[in-house]
């Protein structure tokens, strides 16, 4: 008999992001293999082509009424508020399919309480895929009473960062024995060697910022300031933003404010990722909250040097001084001090990307969607 696995994503901000990256690919490879795959997905006009190549894959779509995103509502709807008609959907959905497994993906740290609680009112194996979570995120007590044995329930709690394991542990505040950490799939070569930009004539450093435009978790506005300060005023650098996002034009307001418009470039998503590298020296992440961005593991695979905040899983893939440098906190003077340690060293650069390109090699797999199947394939075959 044929194993039937469901994946629910819990993605509701945007139509898809890096969090879809690893679920998605796994339904890919389940369906490839003669498995019975379905996937509920949030509505979204039209559906991103990412999500109908599930459908050309021949994986059974299903998707239901988007609910206010994260960034529209109080902090509190992040874990747990009732999802009302969107709960009843899935719920009709398991009755239909009788899944052997349900995969519940969320870009946040827990998917919401109500589907969790559909799948152990029925006795149906699941896990759970925490992405982002951030330490200003907290469960009102009866969300909290609700997740900890619904998490507890779950045949694995998978997160893509030790330190975002750790932060769901104490927001719940409780040990999650069955959690486990795993990788995201990346859109680079994992064999990709590109040559090191030259700095040019005159010398021009020219950092990248990779990321959905949205200050809020990405903190763009954190880097504007610093290099509004008049120091970096004095230096040669260029800026360029690669990515979209709902804050696009306040972004560019917030450069023209500070009077750095005319170094900073707005340059949409790009498709190669590796071209960035072609032309970059530096990939600066200000995030104020992370999962484990794919945008730095593809800049380090590439053998680009990263400046990035202390937040997520960012220090447990830069060592600090020797493939980049850590800001101890997402604010201008921590960012500062940092990018002024990268400033003093970056005749360092090229070693240091050389340096961070071994090391994520040693802790991200080739193919991290393939190794994630096998996990899922031995809960079905144990």
């Amino acid at each position: 008999m044929t194993n039937s696995i469901l994946f629910i994503s819990s993605m509701d901000s945007v139509a898809w992001g890096g969090s879809e990256e690893l679920w998605s690919r796994a339904a890919l490879n389940l369906a490839s293999q003669g498995f019975e795959v379905a996937a509920s997905v949030i509505e979204w006009s039209p559906l991103h082509r990412r999500v109908l190549q599930l459908q050309d894959a021949g994986i059974v779509l299903s998707t239901r009424a988007r609910v206010p995103s994260v960034w529209e509502s109080a902090w509190g709807r992040i874990f747990g508020l009732r999802q009302g008609a969107a709960a009843v959907s899935v719920e009709k959905l398991i009755r239909a399919r009788r899944p052997d497994l349900v995969v519940l993906s969320s870009g946040t740290a827990f998917p919401f309480v109500d589907l969790i609680e559909i799948c152990t009112s029925r006795s149906i194996p699941f896990v759970t895929i925490g992405q982002a979570n951030h330490d200003g995120w907290w469960l009102d007590d009866e969300v909290a009473r609700r997740l900890r044995p619904a998490m507890l329930a779950a045949s694995r709690c998978y997160f893509v960062s030790e330190a975002n394991r750790s932060l769901a542990e104490r927001q719940l505040g409780c040990n999650l024995p069955n959690s486990e950490i795993v990788r995201n799939p990346f859109n680079v070569d994992y064999k990709v060697a590109p040559a090191w930009p030259a700095l040019g004539k005159p010398e021009l450093v020219r950092l990248a910022c990779v990321g959905r435009l949205h200050p809020g978790s990405k903190g763009q506005d954190i880097l504007f300031q610093v290099l509004a300060l008049p120091t970096w005023l004095e230096r040669s650098w260029l800026l360029t933003l690669y990515g979209e996002g709902p804050m696009r034009q306040g972004l560019e307001r917030l450069a023209r404010f500070l009077g750095i418009a005319d170094r900073v470039v707005f340059a949409s998503h790009v498709s190669d990722l590796q071209k960035i590298w072609d032309t970059n020296h530096a990939l600066i992440m200000p995030s104020r909250f992370e999962g484990l961005p794919l945008s730095m593991v593809e800049a380090m695979l590439c053998a680009s040097p990263v400046v990035a905040t202390n937040v997520a899983g960012h220090a447990e893939i830069i060592e600090d001084g020797i493939t980049g440098f850590l800001a101890d906190a997402p604010n201008v003077n921590s960012l500062n001090l940092a990018l002024q340690r990268f400033w003093a060293q970056r005749d360092r650069a090229e070693e240091m990307g050389k340096a961070g390109a071994r090391r994520i090699r040693e802790l991200v797999p080739e193919d991290p969607a393939m190794v994630f199947t096998q996990k899922l394939l031995h809960l079905l075959n144990p």
